[in-house]
């Protein structure tokens, strides 16, 4: 989406959402539920990988009524999943991926479902939802084998620890650019759009009605009930100062709550161009290791 286009509908929006508070509340709170589980567009060529990679091996998963696409990459060793997050796809992680095969892995990168090249799963296109891309990585270490480790992004993050809680076992996890606090996110949307309480209130009785309250949602209020009923693989949590998408205080509590993680924080990266950081790449890479044994 060019940015002229996406500033129009932020101005329609703006505009759009403090009538509907004032006179159609139930209408407003049907059109921020449009808005929050839509996924933003993002072009093929932007999608292109900006550095070289190794060979890789297409594989398709069957996922609802359609597919989730992805790569391997390397010819032997321990997987390794990269999970992208909210509106990303699996080679924004790309970076990643020259390294881990050097390193001895195998390398999974695959598009959650709506994005990237991967079909609509069962939100409908162009939408999706934090557990629907928890489940979509369950589908694909069903398909693809264990998962010795994972690293993902942002929202990926939080859809690992819903596919904890519903029984995957990766060995080791990365999380960076964690997103860990969802009513910021809500109070970014109303801060941008202009809705006000009654709006909020409504949206909110729509998400709980699906998924339950939005609070059961928070990184730590997850995470502290995973701990309490089943040990959690070792956690390394990057996180950049500078993040102005998803706060570094999410993966600083996050840590607190999560047996044995480390957290290392890093200035002047954002929340993207964390992504292909040499030294965040060596960190990750680090904490994975090398394999010790290879695969039968």
């Amino acid at each position: 989406m060019s940015s002229a286009k996406k500033s129009t509908i932020v101005r329609f929006y703006a505009v759009t959402f403090p009538l509907l508070e004032r006179f159609a509340p139930p209408l407003g709170a049907k059109l921020l539920d449009q808005v929050w589980f839509r996924l933003p567009p993002v072009p093929a060529q932007v999608r292109r990988p900006r550095i070289a990679l190794p060979d890789a091996t297409p594989f398709e998963v069957p996922f609802e009524r359609g597919a989730i696409r992805g790569q391997v990459y390397g010819g032997a060793g321990p997987l390794v999943y990269l999970v992208h997050g909210w509106g990303g796809w699996g080679l924004q992680l790309a970076a990643f991926v020259p390294p881990l095969v050097e390193a001895g892995f195998r390398v999974v990168a695959y598009d959650a479902p709506s994005h990237g090249e991967s079909e609509p799963g069962r939100e409908g296109k162009g939408r999706s939802t934090l557990l629907e891309i928890g489940d979509a990585f369950q589908a694909v270490v069903a398909d693809r084998g264990p998962a010795y480790g994972v690293v993902a992004h942002s929202l990926g993050a939080a859809a690992i620890s819903h596919a904890l809680a519903q029984g995957a076992e990766p060995g080791r996890a990365v999380f960076v650019s964690a997103a860990t606090d969802f009513a910021e996110t809500l109070d970014a949307f109303q801060a941008g759009f202009g809705f006000g309480a009654r709006v909020r209130a409504g949206f909110l009785r729509r998400f709980a009605r699906r998924f339950g309250p939005m609070e059961s949602f928070e990184g730590v209020t997850v995470v502290s009930a995973l701990a309490e009923r089943r040990e959690l693989p070792p956690l390394l949590a990057i996180h950049d100062r500078d993040d102005r998408e998803t706060a570094a205080d999410g993966s600083l509590r996050l840590a607190k709550v999560w047996p044995g993680a480390t957290v290392e924080l890093t200035e002047g990266l954002g929340h993207r161009r964390i992504l292909r950081d040499p030294a965040v790449i060596a960190m990750a890479c680090e904490f994975l290791g090398k394999p010790q044994t290879a695969p039968e």
